[in-house]
């Protein structure tokens, strides 16, 4: 009897892209497959092709522009009968998304429907594709959100997309994904909105899932050391193309690719406070790379310095609550307090790192310094300035001082206007003395400084990969170098090597500039690399808060013990 056919096969893949009359290569001929009951990783850098592979498969990439040049694409659910994707009719097509093959998205936000509540969109996916009714869908959606660890699932049923964290929306499109039990399931960096124990968790979840199931699974990160635990076998690609493959083990310990070394090498967790962090091209250089690893290792950065004890702002019972259901008359009755009762003091030129699990109450506390969303209750006083009790008038003097770079690059970028246009508009409402051809210049110098490119200026935000649009959003926060920055989890979605070269961009740039950051992530990697002090939020408390060293080395909070063995990836293979 022959063997059975590979639940995936792709062949001699190339894809390219129609870019003002000329065909930019996306994909160079890459071939790989998985086994029913097999997770393969697919590692590499934003823009290496990851995502444009993933989304081939079920042909969601924009038809107009999408060159398929070459290669097939072979799926076979029972591995007797197999169907090339890229030749099936539509209708053939929609049978097989959402049911045998399913996928979880990049950014959650734009994947879910905004005038639609969450609990509607999973039950749909479960109604398109089974008998069942409105009831049975929906007693299996409160299950599946159950299972991917949404808070109180009977109240996230009726919730939109805008009233869930980014955290929270990733863990609906998790369960929306799941809802058919595909045989094979792409998840598109499912984790990267997550904080490390529900990212564990829901590597867990995904894994018991896959193995209960024989599900064969197609994890696409940019983050090596999250797959080292899990991966059957992982693939890397680089620009496009397959540089390396092999099991974890194999590569883990003996890599072959400088490209694979940097990916490994280039984590913040490996380093010390202060370090300057190895990037890529250190690896793919001519020259030899332990003696670019060995200076990287000995620069210290300028921002190493220690912090004066001078209060800049100063936060006081701060309550932020949100009313559960909608008021009687005119009236809330139950609340969720995503911030309740804090109080802490921000020192002039540090960096306070803020951590926690999604839904903590994080990105309430950063957007409330800036007067984004209102408060319950409390002060928040920046150099003597009450802010809650400032005119709208002062405002926008004080919007030249204090600046955001948001969480979700995609939702924060207007897809109508050039990148170039979104940032040089900072500087036409607070700078309109400057001319235009001074603003241009100096768009184009804050795109070269967050490694973009000048002929990125005249582009759209879709035509950017999610880490470069992060950067982008970066560069529009420093276009009027303000005094206090808060970063809302803006590495989260950069790979480890851009995410590198950010960190040390933010050092370069802090030590320039002397601004106070707020850096908000639940990657207590990274906070550890970036910050003076940490606080640690529960529940919208301060669950613990003091000196990184003595957080990290000497945690007093359950909640921080757990953050901290939850950490993906701690082994140095540079030892």
């Amino acid at each position: 009897m022959a063997a059975p056919l590979p639940l995936l096969e792709v062949r001699n893949l190339t894809v390219g892209f129609n870019q003002q009359n000329e065909i930019r290569t996306a994909l160079h001929g890459i071939s790989f497959h998985i086994n029913r009951g097999e997770i393969v990783a697919v590692v590499g850098e934003s823009g290496s092709g990851k995502s444009v592979s993933s989304l081939s498969i079920l042909q969601l990439l924009p038809e107009k522009t999408t060159r398929y040049q070459s290669g097939e694409i072979i799926f076979s659910k029972n591995g007797l009968h197999a169907d090339n994707l890229l030749t099936l009719a539509e209708p053939d097509l929609r049978q097989i998304r959402g049911k045998d093959i399913s996928m979880i998205f990049q950014e959650p936000m734009s994947a879910l429907n905004p005038v639609f509540t969450c609990g509607n969109q999973v039950m749909e996916a479960i109604r398109t594709h089974t008998k069942c009714s409105r009831t049975e869908a929906k007693n299996k959606v409160i299950e599946l959100f159950k299972q991917v660890r949404l808070p109180d699932p009977v109240h996230v049923l009726k919730k939109f997309p805008h009233q869930l964290s980014g955290g929270q929306k990733q863990r609906v499109m998790i369960a929306m994904a799941l809802s058919c039990q595909p045989s094979l399931l792409i998840a598109d960096e499912p984790t990267t909105a997550l904080d490390v124990t529900v990212q564990k968790s829901i590597l867990e979840l995904l894994t018991n899932l896959q193995a209960q199931t024989n599900m064969g699974l197609l994890f696409i990160t940019h983050d090596l050391g999250l797959v080292r635990d899990f991966a059957d076998r992982v693939i890397v690609l680089y620009k496009g193309e397959i540089v390396e493959t092999g099991t974890c083990e194999s590569l883990f310990s003996n890599p072959q690719h400088p490209y694979t070394k940097a990916l490994l090498a280039c984590r913040p967790i490996l380093y010390k406070k202060g370090q300057v962090l190895p990037v890529v091209d250190d690896f793919l250089s001519t020259t030899p790379k332990a003696a670019l690893v060995s200076n990287r290792l000995h620069e210290t950065s300028p921002d190493n310095m220690p912090v004066e004890k001078q209060v800049i702002m100063q936060v006081k019972s701060l309550k932020i609550w949100y009313p559960k259901r909608a008021p009687l008359f005119g009236k809330a009755v139950e609340f969720t307090k995503a911030v309740d009762d804090l109080s802490v003091e921000i020192y002039k030129g540090e960096t306070l790192g803020i951590v926690g699990e999604s839904g903590c109450g994080k990105t309430s506390f950063g957007r409330a310094l800036l007067q984004l969303i209102p408060i319950t209750d409390g002060t928040i006083t920046l150099e003597g300035k009450d802010l809650t009790k400032l005119p709208k008038k002062d405002w926008r003097q004080l919007r030249k001082d204090i600046q955001l770079v948001f969480q979700d690059p995609y939702g924060s970028l207007n897809p109508r206007i050039t990148i170039g246009e979104a940032i040089r508009e900072t500087l036409q409402v607070h700078q309109p003395e400057m001319k235009a051809s001074r603003q241009k210049e100096k768009v184009i110098e804050l795109l070269e400084r967050v490694h973009l490119l000048p002929e990125h200026y005249h582009r759209y935000p879709h035509a950017f990969s999610g880490g470069q649009r992060q950067r982008i959003g970066i560069a529009r926060a420093l276009a009027l170098e303000p005094r206090f920055i808060v970063f809302d989890e803006s590495v989260s979605a950069l790979d480890v090597s851009v995410q590198a070269q950010v960190l040390n961009l933010i050092n370069e740039l802090k030590a320039g500039f002397g601004f106070t950051a707020v850096f908000i992530t639940h990657d207590l990697a990274v906070v550890q690399y970036i910050s003076d002090r940490i606080l640690v939020m529960e529940s919208g408390k301060i669950a613990e808060i003091g000196e990184t060293e003595q957080v990290i080395n000497h945690p007093l909070s359950p909640v921080t013990r757990q953050l901290l063995a939850a950490i993906p990836g701690q082994g140095n293979w540079l030892d």
